[in-house]
């Protein structure tokens, strides 16, 4: 629905805890819009950098835009503290393992069904390794999402030699399970993931028949839609969020 000056627009946000991968207890941080609805929901992966006040404002710019949105601290196990030191101890310690990770938005996707003001439909996104993420869960889980969105997703085709206990299988392996509509946003200049990557993740995406959406841009490089960052292309980014909201809207709407 297109802004116009006359709208109501109103939102709650807080920091909640909701059960995620072996039911432990993981601290997330939902916004959703003031109202009865119903909404749809969306899942904010966080990417490598952590659970940040970046997310969290993206969070409300969802909210915003009516959907009831949450993002999960897939980190929080390790403790709490400044954003880096926590990443830099789970990194200490192996890393995220994929199957926590999956296990943590499936918890999220469970939760937002279970409100009252929920549509039962819910999306998935993420950037960087929340990309990486967003196409794995979207691919190790049938029936939970109905569409998602990967932002640059890098080591989505994982070389052999990056592989660790933690990640033991790239994601690209499980491209023929994916459970939904895919859009991509990937930046040219970017070496993670590069753009051969790209193509052999669309290549496959084709060969199983996947409904997907890939759009890349020239001129940007790796975090292009990151506006407190130097990586930020404005004129790229604003696209790229065009891209996403129209994407999201067809795939979510009730």
């Amino acid at each position: 629905m297109a802004y116009t000056t006359d709208q109501y627009k109103g939102i709650v946000a807080e920091t909640i805890t909701i059960h995620g991968h072996n039911d432990d207890e993981v601290h997330a941080y939902m916004a959703k819009p003031l109202g009865d609805g119903p909404f749809p929901g969306l899942i904010l992966i966080p990417h490598a950098l952590g659970w940040t006040d970046f997310h969290k404002e993206m969070i409300h710019k969802f909210a915003y835009n009516g959907y009831v949105a949450v993002c999960p601290d897939i980190w929080c196990r390790a403790g709490h503290g400044e954003p880096e030191d926590v990443v830099a101890k789970v990194r200490s310690e192996g890393g995220l393992a994929d199957d926590q990770v999956v296990g943590d938005v499936v918890g999220v996707a469970s939760y937002i069904r279970g409100l009252s003001v929920s549509t039962g439909k819910v999306g998935l996104m993420g950037s960087c390794s929340g990309g990486r993420h967003t196409f794995l869960a979207a691919c190790r889980t049938q029936g939970i999402f109905d569409a998602a969105v990967e932002g640059w997703g890098g080591n989505v085709v994982q070389p052999q030699e990056r592989l660790t206990g933690a990640q033991p299988i790239s994601p690209f392996e499980y491209t023929k399970d994916l459970s939904c509509p895919l859009l991509g946003l990937f930046g040219n200049d970017d070496q993670n993931p590069p753009p051969a990557d790209v193509d052999v993740h669309e290549q496959e995406l084709k060969k199983f028949g996947k409904t997907y959406e890939f759009h890349r841009y020239d001129g940007a490089g790796h975090g292009f839609m990151y506006y407190h960052m130097p990586l930020y292309r404005q004129e790229q980014a604003m696209d790229g969020w065009s891209k996403v909201w129209e994407f999201l809207g067809r795939h979510l709407s009730s």
